[in-house]
């Protein structure tokens, strides 16, 4: 393969930002330079990259990209490494995705969407009254609706928050769960908790959660309701019955907004049982006010390291296919 150089200069010229962008030590430039297999070399604010065409031009347009949003939101590793994640070496970092910016207020901070898909996941939740994400753990798909709900409470557009889950065990046996009804399923919705605890605080979670403005249940426990004018979100879908799923859906009431999360490749229903997520996406996906957002192993948004993984299990098989 033959050796390109591209030279480039960040203007303006701006001691901080150009700072920001290198990372300590040059660690940033280190990191791009690793994923994209290029050497990057610089003095003040010229760069010259070194390396295949195309992943010298995908490395100029990263920095560029990095260069351009550090007046406002200087780049971090998890940054770079979504950015790095979101593109093919030699493609244009994507600038024509038309989904309007979506930003999320809580009162911990914002919650900003990292990459297309998450971008569009929340615009399609603030759009839409049932909202389905659909892909592996670490794409951002709980996370997510936890913010939009809380930025929900918040603005008073829902009087209040009702986390589901199905109460179904992990390929293991946990026996006898001793305690009330929210000790019992408190294991199984953790992550919500976390997401709540982290956006909220946790005084003020446990406040929301006396006074039944955030109300925890199991899926079986919904049966029979009929929930108005609350933020709904149901996680680990693919767990529910084709019966369950039906009965959530049926459960939504005015002015209400529902989001369902799950991983099809990730079922712990028995051995036969069809999973009411993946029937659904089948039966639902033809309704235009229903909408569905597809997540891959490019939009995890943990350790480096998951995406490959995530990638590997792909590549092989998923396990519950």
């Amino acid at each position: 393969m033959s050796t390109n150089t591209k030279d480039i200069e960040l203007l303006p010229l701006d001691n901080n930002r150009l700072a920001a962008v290198c990372g300590l030590c040059d660690s940033h430039i280190r990191q791009i330079e690793r994923r994209l297999g290029i050497e990057i070399n610089n003095r003040g604010n010229r760069f010259r990259l070194i390396g295949s065409a195309d992943a010298v031009q995908t490395g100029a347009m990263v920095l560029e990209k990095l260069y351009k949003n550090a007046v406002v939101d200087p780049p971090t590793p998890e940054q770079i490494h979504l950015i790095l994640s979101t593109i093919d070496v030699g493609s244009k970092v994507s600038e024509s995705n038309t989904t309007p910016d979506t930003v999320i207020k809580t009162r911990k901070g914002l919650v900003r969407p990292r990459g297309i898909n998450q971008q569009e996941y929340l615009h399609r939740i603030l759009t839409h009254d049932i909202n389905f994400g659909v892909g592996p753990a670490g794409t951002g798909k709980t996370y997510l609706a936890v913010a939009c709900a809380v930025e929900a409470l918040e603005r008073d557009t829902a009087k209040r928050l009702v986390l589901v889950r199905p109460a179904v065990e992990a390929g293991e046996r946990l026996g006898f769960l001793p305690g009330d009804l929210a000790q019992k399923i408190d294991p199984y919705l953790r992550p919500l908790y976390d997401a709540l605890h982290e956006m909220l605080g946790f005084e003020k979670v446990n406040k929301l959660i006396e006074r039944n403005v955030i109300e925890l249940a199991p899926l079986a426990y919904m049966r029979g309701r009929t929930l108005n004018q609350a933020f709904i979100i149901l996680d680990e879908a693919q767990n529910t019955t084709p019966e369950q799923m039906k009965m959530f859906l049926t459960r939504i009431g005015f002015g209400s907004t529902a989001v369902i999360t799950g991983d099809v490749t990730q079922v712990d229903l028995p051995r036969g049982q069809t999973s009411g997520l993946r029937q659904a996406i089948e039966i639902l996906s033809n309704i235009s006010d229903i909408s569905f957002t597809f997540f891959n192993a490019r939009d995890v948004v943990r350790h480096a390291l998951v995406q490959k993984i995530v990638q590997a299990y792909e590549q092989h098989g998923s396990v519950n296919s």
